[in-house]
């Protein structure tokens, strides 16, 4: 099972999107939403339903 690379949300057997670049990096993506937010650009962490603002916000 992989994780969402911009949200954190595990990702189920079937489900999801995989985005390979040109230097073989792999990006996996659960929703549009996640993978349009990626590919603007945006920081994760400015984000409340992320996992890695959970984190930030934790302590």
């Amino acid at each position: 099972m992989s994780k969402c690379s911009f949200c954190g949300k595990t990702l189920k057997t079937g489900t999801g999107k995989m985005f390979v670049t040109n230097v073989n990096k792999i990006y996996y993506f659960c929703s549009g939403k996640c993978e349009k937010n990626w590919s603007m650009g945006r920081n994760p962490k400015k984000f409340k339903w992320t996992e890695d603002y959970r984190k930030e916000k934790a302590h």
